[in-house]
């Protein structure tokens, strides 16, 4: 399966890692699916988890990061969205569809309510961690 796992699920499960997306990065670690990501994905993630007061707070090592943005790159696949999308109601979002869209993605996973209301976007499911993870 092939999937864009949006920035906060990603960051939520290293910070709740026996969590339900605690298990989505387990799932990812252990091959069974292809994380679908962009740069300007990566740039968000690599964003949040440098944010000072954020780490602090969640308690966060360096190294935590580190093995996060590691992660994705092994375990996911890059890719350049020719298409840009502008249909999302919080116009940062906009990338993890058009992720989706140039990666053929099978899902986009998110806990995000203005991803989640375009479910399906373009025929791609928009899924809760929980339910993609019944999925796979």
């Amino acid at each position: 399966m092939r999937a864009v796992v949006d920035t906060g699920v990603l960051v939520s499960g290293l910070i709740r890692r026996s969590g339900t997306t605690g298990e989505i990065l387990r799932t990812l670690r252990d091959g069974h699916f292809t994380l679908i990501y962009s740069t300007p994905i990566l740039v968000e993630i690599i964003d949040v988890l440098g944010r000072g007061l954020f780490r602090t707070k969640y308690h966060l090592e360096p190294e935590d990061s580190t093995a996060l943005v590691n992660l994705v790159r092994l375990r996911g696949e890059l890719i350049i969205p020719t298409v840009s999308v502008t249909v999302c109601c919080d116009p940062k979002d906009n990338k993890f569809l058009e992720a989706a869209l140039a990666g053929k993605a099978d899902a986009l996973v998110s806990g995000d309510a203005d991803l989640l209301v375009l479910n399906p976007f373009e025929n791609i499911p928009v899924l809760r961690p929980a339910e993609f993870l019944a999925r796979i």
